[in-house]
């Protein structure tokens, strides 16, 4: 693969995934963008989420034989794998595209940053450390590996670092145990029924629509002067989580009905939100995002939580597909509410 063509009119880029929360802003951006001849490649188990213009390559990319033989004859300027998530992930990825490629992009977290945070603003130069969640640990590490492949083989790796990025199809909270329980909050507050939010809920939490990302993410794309850096994409939307649920309540035009527990008893009644919340949603978090507006200075995210929220919930209760009741998560809760109050 050439990336002879990166700086004229049209480059070419190839993403690993691309239909997720993230992902799917920035395809669609890249999409409608003329500079951009955009791929996307995965197993094809969301058809219709890709926008006009965009070709689709079916593979599983741990299949590599495969994958070679999808993506033979096609050249990519630009190639970011939205779905590595470990260290042999990223090797293979290397080992795919070294030498034919100009930059290659990895998903990282922001969630990796020094926990606890001790000072505040977040920026690139805060330490990468976290003891309390396997994922972000896993990010780390494959941020180490580019870094290396970088330093000692040259290749052409960028690392961008998501913070919580939500869009139409979800909306944030702070204790679920993944996007179905969403619908299960919903539900509960609009019952009247309590939700839990952890600590005392005045810690401060940064919110960013994966549509303000994408123009973050599409500045960086082609650039060679990001090679070997690292950047944090997040909006300036910093709220409270007492705030974020007491704007959910607004949307739904209900009175709030909260519970606090301590972020260490949530994670003692389910070890499974241990490292969530004391890895990532119990520590105040904001970014100082200037690195990233060095390299792309028209980023300006305009996207608030307060306006948003109210399309997704609207979204959410129109679409009965997106209404899926979680009785495990519903049961759990009540648990937690029962024993707090004893």
């Amino acid at each position: 693969m050439s990336g002879d063509n990166i700086g004229n009119a049209t480059k070419t880029a190839l993403f690993i995934g691309g239909t997720g929360t993230i992902s799917s802003s920035i395809t669609k951006l890249a999409g409608r963008d003329h500079a951009w001849r955009l791929y996307v490649l995965n197993r094809g188990t969301r058809p219709g989420r890709l926008p006009d213009g965009v070709r689709q390559i079916t593979a599983d990319i741990n299949d590599l034989d495969n994958v070679k033989k999808a993506l033979s004859g096609l050249a990519f300027d630009v190639v970011a794998d939205f779905i590595a998530y470990d260290v042999k992930d990223v090797a293979r990825d290397v080992e795919l595209f070294s030498g034919r490629i100009k930059q290659y992009i990895f998903i990282s977290s922001a969630s990796a940053y020094q926990k606890p945070v001790l000072s505040l603003p977040i920026s690139e130069s805060t330490p990468l450390r976290n003891p309390y969640w396997e994922y972000s640990r896993k990010k780390i590490a494959c941020e180490d590996l580019l870094a290396r492949e970088y330093r000692e083989n040259e290749f052409p790796g960028t690392i961008v670092r998501p913070s919580h990025t939500y869009n139409y199809d979800n909306f944030p909270v702070a204790v679920h145990g993944g996007r179905k329980n969403n619908w299960q909050t919903l539900l509960r507050m609009r019952e009247g029924r309590p939700v839990i939010i952890p600590g005392d809920g005045t810690s401060l939490w940064t919110l960013t629509h994966a549509d303000d990302f994408a123009h973050g993410f599409i500045g960086l794309m082609g650039n060679p002067a990001t090679l070997g850096h690292a950047f944090h994409i997040t909006s300036d939307d910093v709220l409270a989580w007492n705030r974020i649920y007491a704007l959910i309540a607004d949307a739904l035009d209900v009175k709030l009905n909260a519970v606090h527990v301590a972020s260490e008893k949530i994670a003692r009644y389910n070890q499974d939100f241990a490292g969530t919340l004391l890895g990532d949603k119990a520590h105040s978090v904001y970014f100082d995002n200037s690195k990233l507006r060095s390299f792309v200075p028209r980023f300006n995210p305009v996207i608030r939580f307060s306006d948003a929220i109210r399309a997704i919930i609207g979204t959410m209760i129109a679409t009965p597909g997106a209404q899926i009741p979680d009785p495990d998560f519903d049961a759990w809760c009540d648990m937690v509410i029962a024993a707090e109050k004893r």
